[in-house]
């Protein structure tokens, strides 16, 4: 009697693997996979994704799909992954082959992330060929996002094209068992980038590593300012112990007040200076950014760092030259000062230097040195910011680490570009229903700004190989921000759409949550938005429908009076003057009045008696700008929204919590939306304050106050509209202490609450909410229906007139 056995029929798969999965050693772990489980097929980039095709037996090929996405690298965002059964083509081995590229959809830009810790075991092995090396990186760790120049995602497309790989580091990549298998930024002592030390004329002071890393130190430690230049741009770094070297950082940089971050060696140098507790793990993430954390008493940070908060902005090292820095020397010396400034590489107001000779240029005034090198920045990027509080992190800055990753938009849509706010600007371009959000741009003040948001958004086309349908700005006609978007859609020949500047916050926040279909009643709270009736706004509850491309002002806060445009902004001394007498309360006697100058007393008394020079504003920025001059906690401002910030400082020192203070937010139903009124809060704490109540006591109650009254109006509105959802977003929303109150009543109430996680409540995300609303007016324009606003104004396409 004879046996045989029948050998299964190979099966071929091809695999269209989508998301981030470029620049972050995927096809290193797919050829690594298949050679194990002996599969033979090819691997390749193209421009949308990675192209896998595996053939073997069934059983091997289902397991290989399986891990493929279960065992992907770490930084691999894996959105989608669609699978198409081949013939059998009968060949042996496994290779990773040449990319191809195309015009069509594009793959996503991996952001750039901290080194590894494989990668720093090696920079400080003696034994290791790039032990100090300033460059070190691996296929899971490194710059990407700030290098790449165009896609797909190869050594030539980046700024690593003119640094040729020595023999070593060639082997390295091409050898799928070795980690650096297909690591773009490859490079080593012999074949890489190298450091440099130059004085602000430009003359060389040091060269290579060591010498490098030693003259920067030295600066550092005698009290000097250097110019350091990381993946993103350059910062301005200084001893943070040194009240000498942090006073005259600020003079040089024009930045009075307005905290700067602070970067320490590890977990155990921030424990030192602030309570780092659940934060740790956001610390030493990828992504590293900068985290608002509770300053110790005590702490070694000179007072200059971050005046008259209780919190430390605190970022670890990401680069392998801010190891460096902190390292003891080869001689054995100590590295640089155990905590350094590290703040933006600019003038106050302008945009991030990144190029080196317009650094040279425009920081030579301000740095004494600059620590340098020759990889050029592609593509400038911010450290992000986030801040801290009980129940997790809230976004301040989205850049480096996160841009740009996309949000889904859950529809699938035109190209449209969105020139985002005047304000902490980014641009957004939405295509196959994916929105990508540019770093973190600035404000638009300076024409250096607006170079960098142009810049943004020409990089952000270039990579997608897109041409914008539909251009989206803000209502407002002043704004750079809308000129620019104006100039674009008058170039392009296409149409420019207008939202409103809360209906954007609000299409924000319901984007990142896929609520857009939803009805979501948002309380919308700020410092300054361009209103549908031409007026400021602030303080809106509104209502999102029609997915999401309409708004309805259901209500708002009562209006305050804010004299004479910027200055009022400012000087809150002025509006809080202006409140008091609205509100039938004298001055004499408050610390308003002991705050305001001879002259603005007289000025803000003819401006109450005239009913002039003056405009109203529903902004709940100012009202907080407002009850932060009438407790004296700040009269003159020297950066957006510091009285709001230093008030909620002196809230979380209450110990009564609000105990036996009564203040009143009530509502007023008028013809229209309802009103909150600010007059009896500011009568109310005008009458506690003559009462001796401390200050810190009122602090805590008016937001309380406030939030007590922006729940019960937001629910009631939800109620009678059918919202299930109610949204929080708008810059206000940055104060942690009216977060967390607010939400905990909502939550109580019953409603679900939205608040942002990805992009920030402020103006830095709304750019997100205009490519989100613009999306739909696209595809409701496509089907004949003329798109609707209900918010007292305009929301259309706005035609532009085109010449031949």
């Amino acid at each position: 009697m004879s046996t045989s056995t029948t050998t299964p029929a190979p099966l071929r798969r091809r695999l269209v693997v989508r998301g981030v999965v470029q620049g972050v050693g995927f096809r290193p772990h797919v050829a690594r996979l298949a050679n194990g489980l002996g599969l033979a097929g090819t691997c390749r980039n193209d421009a949308t994704s990675v192209v896998v095709e595996v053939e073997g037996t069934a059983a091997l090929v289902e397991e290989f799909a399986r891990r493929l996405e279960d065992e992907a690298p770490p930084l691999a965002r894996i959105m989608s992954v669609a699978s198409a059964e081949l013939p059998a083509s009968g060949g042996g081995g496994f290779a990773i082959v040449g990319s191809t590229v195309s015009d069509g959809a594009r793959t996503l830009v991996p952001p750039d992330t901290a080194v590894c810790d494989d990668c720093l075991l090696e920079l400080h092995d003696p034994a290791d060929r790039r032990h100090r090396h300033a460059f070190i990186t691996c296929t899971n760790c490194g710059p990407r996002f700030t290098i790449t120049e165009d896609l797909p995602y190869d050594r030539p497309a980046t700024t690593m094209a003119t640094f040729p790989m020595c023999a070593a580091c060639a082997r390295e990549y091409a050898d799928v068992r070795d980690r650096r298998h297909h690591a773009q930024p490859i490079a080593c002592h012999d074949c890489g980038p190298t450091l440099r030390v130059i004085d602000p004329h430009g003359h060389e002071m040091a060269a290579g590593t060591e010498a490098s890393v030693r003259a920067a130190v030295a600066a550092l430690r005698a009290g000097a300012i250097v110019a350091v230049k990381g993946v993103g741009g350059y910062h301005l770094a200084c001893d943070a112990a040194s009240s000498s070297a942090t006073t005259v950082l600020r003079q040089r940089k024009a930045r009075p007040d307005q905290p700067f971050a602070v970067m320490v060696a590890d977990l155990e140098g921030a424990e030192q200076i602030v309570h780092v507790g659940a934060a740790a793990e956001v610390l030493t993430s990828p992504e590293r950014p900068i985290v608002l954390l509770a300053r110790r008493l005590g702490a070694p940070v000179a007072d200059r760092v971050a005046p008259g908060l209780g919190e430390l902005g605190v970022l670890l090292p990401y680069t392998p030259l801010h190891h460096l820095l902190f390292a003891d020397l080869p001689d054995g010396s100590p590295g640089a000062p155990p905590a350094l400034v590290m703040t933006s590489g600019n003038l106050s107001g302008e945009a991030l230097c990144f190029d080196d000779a317009d650094a040279l240029a425009r920081l030579g005034g301000i740095a004494d040195a600059f620590l340098t090198h020759d990889r050029a920045i592609a593509v400038p990027c911010e450290d992000s910011v986030l801040a801290w509080h009980e129940s997790g992190a809230v976004p301040l800055r989205r850049s480096r680490g996160f841009a740009p990753l996309p949000v889904p938009l859950g529809r699938a849509g035109g190209v449209v570009l969105a020139a985002g706010a005047e304000l902490k600007n980014t641009v957004a371009l939405a295509r196959d229903g994916l929105a990508f959000v540019s770093a973190h741009v600035g404000d638009l003040g300076s024409l250096e700004s607006r170079a960098a948001q142009a810049g943004a958004a020409a990089q952000l086309l270039r990579f997608h190989r897109a041409v914008p349908e539909l251009v989206v700005a803000d209502l407002h006609p002043g704004y750079a921000s809308r000129a620019w978007a104006e100039a674009v859609a008058a170039d392009l020949r296409i149409p420019l759409y207008d939202v409103q500047h809360h209906h954007a916050h609000l299409a924000s926040l319901a984007a990142e949550h896929g609520r857009l279909d939803d009805p979501v009643l948002g309380v919308v709270f700020d410092g300054t938005g361009y209103g549908c009736d031409a007026g400021i706004w602030g303080g809106e509850f509104l209502l999102l429908g029609d997915g999401g491309l309409s708004a309805e002002r259901l209500g708002h806060l009562g209006t305050v009076r804010l004299p004479g445009g910027d200055e009022g902004v400012r000087n809150p001394v002025r509006t809080a003057a202006l409140a008091l007498l609205s509100a039938g309360v004298e001055l004499a006697g408050t610390p308003v009045a002991d705050a305001l100058t001879d002259a603005e007393h007289a000025f803000v008394r003819k401006l109450h008696d005239t009913g002039r020079g003056w405009v109203e504003t529903s902004s709940v920025g100012r009202l907080f700008d407002v009850v932060s001059a009438l407790l004296g906690v700040r009269s003159r401002v020297t950066y957006e929204a510091q009285a709001a910030v230093e008030l909620e400082v002196l809230a979380r020192r209450s110990s009564a919590r609000a105990a036996g203070v009564s203040l009143e937010l009530p509502c007023r139903r008028d013809s229209g939306p309802v009103l909150l009124d600010p007059d009896p809060l500011v009568r109310s704490l005008a009458a506690a304050l003559r009462d001796a109540v401390p200050v810190e006591d009122l602090a805590w109650a008016f937001h309380d106050t406030l939030a007590a009254a922006a729940a019960d109006l937001a629910g009631e509105l939800a109620a009678a509209h059918g919202a299930h959802w109610i949204g929080l977003s708008g810059g206000v929303f940055s104060n942690r202490l009216l977060l967390a109150l607010l939400k905990q009543r909502l939550t109580s109430a019953g409603f679900g609450v939205l608040t942002h996680s990805l992009v920030p409540a402020n103006d830095g995300g709304l750019a997100l909410g205009q490519v989100a609303v613009g999306v739909r007016a696209l595809q409701q324009s496509r089907e004949d229906r003329p798109p609707t606003m209900r918010l007292g104004g305009p929301g259309r396409i706005l035609e532009t007139a085109t010449t031949d």
